[in-house]
Formats: C-alpha cells, structure tokens, sequence
C-alpha cells in the first residue's frame, strides 16, 4: 500500500511539475535560455515530496508544501529576496503609504533568526530601545528558529494596544534582553523639518513613502518662508533611514540636482532591470496626472550649501540620493559608512493573490559605483559621540556585508573606498540622548525634531557657516 502511495505521489507531481514546465517555457520563450533543465535535481525533488506526502508522521497539504518550497527558493538566494503571501502582499503595499499596524522595525533573517535591520523613528520598537543588529530569539513564549520572515513578521504585527514579548541577544551583553513593547498603527511621518538658527535650516528623511518627495517640497518651502529669504545652508538628514520607493529618491535628489541629471542607473540580466533614472518628473512623479510637486520649489533651493547625514543605518534608497548628491558635487556627506544596500528588489504578483519579492539588479552612483555590500563613504567621518572612548551605536550596527548570502559588490569586493576627511572626536564623554532612548527631549509629547547635542549635526552646521564665511570673503 506504502508503495502505491509513493508511486501515486511521485506520478502526482510528476503531473504538477509538466504544467509548471510548460508554463515556465511558454513565459519565456522569446528569452535567451542559456541552460537545460536540471532533469536530476527535479527528479529528487519529486521523489522528496511523494515521500513526504506518503511516510511524513502527520497528512501534509500539498499547497503547505509547495509554498515552502517557494519560500527556500527565494530565501536560499539573498537576504532581500522573499515569497510573499496574501497577507505579506497587502502589508508591503499598505506600509509603502506610511501607515501599518506593529512594532515598527525593519528586519531580515540570520541563521534561522530574525535580525533587527533598523528601527524606524518614533515607533514603538525604537522607543523600546531596539536597535540596529538585535537578533530576536523569541517572539512571546515562542521560539523564533525555524520560522520563516513572513510567520515572524505576522506574530509582531497585531491589533494597537496589544503587548507582545521579544528576547534578543545584542553584541556586548551576556545574556538575552526582554523587551515587552505595546503595538500601535505606525503612521510613519517621513519628512521632519526645522529651522536651527536664521538662515540655517534641517530637513530630515526618516524613510522613502509614495509621498516624501511632495513633502521635502513642502517642507523646503516653510523654511524659506520662516526664514523670510534664501537659506545660507542646509542639512538633510537621512541617518538611519532604511530606504523604501526608489520614485521617492529620485525626487528628494531632483529637488537639488540641475534637470535631467543621472540619479541612479540599474544593471541585471533583463532589459527590464536596466534603468537609468533621472531628475526628470517621468522618473519621480507616481503617474502622469500628478503635478510636479517640484516645478514651484524657489531656485536658491538648487544652490544652497548642502550637507548630507549618513550613517550605519542608512540603507537602499537613502544610498541613492547621497551617491548622487556626492558625485554631481552637490553636497558634502558627513557621518558615518553607510549600510551597503545596492540591490534592487523587484515585486512580481502572482496570479493566486500572492507575489515574489526578487532581487533583480544592482544599484549604481552616476560616477558607476556599486552601492552593494560597500555603501557610501563619507566625505568627512564625524563619529557619534562617545560614552568613556566608545561609541555606543557603533556596537549595534549592521550592515549589508555582515549578513549571510549578500551579493557581493562585483567591483572591487567590500572593501570601503579611500579613507576619506576625519572630523575631531567629540568634546564631551557624557551620554547623549540617542535613538535607543524611550524618554523624549519634546515638552509637548512629541518627540523633538532635532537634539541640541546632536554632536553629527553640529559638525553639519559648522561646516556650511564655514563655507558662507569663505563665500564672503
């Protein structure tokens, strides 16, 4: 009878395997294939699943299995690519328009764990105190080796005002740290602006959405306004900004760029992952009966000094906008290396409700940098302050090149470029308020904008009233 079932199993997927064969050539008949099909790994792979299907000590659905499959498919190539279901789909579309529900971090998986990439500001997680390079162990009672991102993404999401329990193990500490952090609907504000004193003004990016480029527009326009005139300089501050739309970088690089400069270009294996974008309205704009929201912007704005903030955590799409602005010598970068995330994830829907998240090409600068596993390195090195000689975020950060199965750069390895200017260390050995923090520096309740002893900024600041004096002299 066992071998009935086995042989039913394997004639079953046999059946399963000539439709998906007959698809797939169909699908890319006008393509180039390079290789045949690997008869003996297909052959393993049915004989895998009629031995599940017929000896597995419980009844397995065939769609839990084949959907695992998908899922180690994807997960066996890089850390970015990823098999989304129907309710990962939907989650990824709602949270590129600024507002989910959950915890508020950007993660990826690491030896069966679930790594903290980034928190996002002003979320619960972030108030909690997680940072960047966490590996969460347990989500409640529940061990997290063996789940997949998306179960683990599912267990942190949950209705606002529920508690949820996370045991991570952090670089430096002996022994797990529990966090209970209560879940909220993350309404992610992406664009902060502020003017530090007159004729100096603060735009920070906390992450790329579907409406930042609208809203650094708007928000340089308030500036102008307070300051009743041009600005003498600006800082834009994309430090621990995970990424998000590529449209959206586009646009916040477009608002200081001359017309139809090289932004960003694309290489993979497909005509279609060959892109050159450039600050041209077809490249940011969502759809051709959207206004250009830069088109009123005052001129000063594409000449006022600039300075750029990066660092550890800025990743993707915030890579994107200091690459260019770096090498159309638009701004001076300041900070820290960048994260390193120069590959492109493309979402491809699939006809059941569900999508593939896969990696399609790499990212480069207009000079032709490749972003991947090296990320941007700074004109000027201004370390966080430190706490008795050590830089406390320094411990947590992680970048492209730490995690398992990154692509590699493809230009000269993951070797950062020539070192580049080092600020002076910062004055004071006392701790400053920093992004693990959960009391805020705001009296409203808010949190603040931007710290006073943001020691970073304050390198920023001097720099451009540096630059205002030589301009006058």
């Amino acid at each position: 009878m066992r071998g009935k079932m086995q042989k039913f199993g394997l004639i079953a997927m046999g059946a399963l395997l000539g439709v998906m064969l007959s698809l797939n050539y169909s699908a890319v008949a006008d393509k180039k294939v390079d290789s045949p099909l690997p008869v003996e790994e297909l052959r393993a792979f049915a004989e895998v699943f009629g031995k599940i299907k017929s000896d597995y000590v419980e009844p397995v659905e065939d769609k839990k299995l084949i959907n695992e499959a998908i899922n180690g498919m994807l997960s066996g190539l890089d850390p970015h690519s990823a098999y989304l279901d129907t309710d990962a789909f939907k989650e990824l579309q709602v949270g590129t328009q600024g507002e989910f529900g959950g915890l508020g971090i950007e993660v990826g998986m690491e030896d069966g764990f679930v790594k903290v990439v980034s928190p996002i500001e002003d979320t619960p997680a972030f108030n909690a105190g997680i940072k960047s390079g966490d590996l969460i162990i347990k989500l409640d009672d529940t061990p997290v080796k063996g789940m997949t991102i998306n179960d683990a993404v599912k267990r942190m999401r949950g209705k606002p005002n529920t508690q949820i329990i996370l045991t991570v193990m952090r670089k430096g500490q002996n022994k797990p740290l529990v966090f209970t952090i209560t879940r909220a609907i993350i309404k992610i504000k992406s664009v902060k602006s502020k003017l530090l004193e007159s004729g100096y003004g603060y735009v920070r990016v906390t992450q790329f959405q579907e409406h930042t480029g609208e809203n650094l527009a708007k928000a340089l326009e308030d500036l102008i306004k307070q300051n009743k005139g041009p600005l003498k300089g600006l800082v834009l501050d994309l430090r621990n900004d995970p990424g998000g739309l590529l449209n959206g970088a586009v646009g916040v690089a477009a608002a200081f760029l001359p017309e139809n400069s090289l932004v960003v270009y694309t290489e993979g294996r497909t005509e279609e992952a060959k892109m050159k974008l450039t600050a041209n309205k077809e490249n940011y704009l969502r759809g051709p009966k959207e206004s250009d929201y830069l088109k009123n912007l005052p001129a000063s704005v594409k000449s006022v000094p600039l300075a750029v903030l990066i660092n550890g955590g800025s990743a993707s799409a915030s890579e994107i906008v200091a690459g260019a602005l770096q090498d159309h010598k638009r701004a001076i970068i300041i900070g820290t290396q960048s994260f390193g995330k120069g590959s492109v994830q493309t979402v491809l829907p699939l006809g059941n409700g569900t999508a593939i998240k896969l990696t399609t090409a790499r990212y480069f600068t207009p000079n032709g940098r490749s972003i991947q596993a090296k990320g941007i390195t700074p004109d000027i090195v201004a370390e966080e302050a430190t706490v008795n000689g050590v830089d406390k975020d320094s411990l947590f950060n992680l970048r492209e090149a730490d995690l398992e199965r990154h692509l590699i750069n493809g230009q000269d390895g993951n070797k950062p470029e020539a070192a580049p200017v080092k600020a002076p260390a910062p004055n004071q050995e006392a701790p400053a308020k920093g992004k693990g923090d959960s009391k805020s520096d705001a009296t409203s309740g808010e949190r603040e904008v931007v710290s006073k002893n943001d020691y970073q900024l304050n390198q920023a600041v001097n720099l451009l009233k540096g630059l205002q004096i030589l301009k006058n002299r």
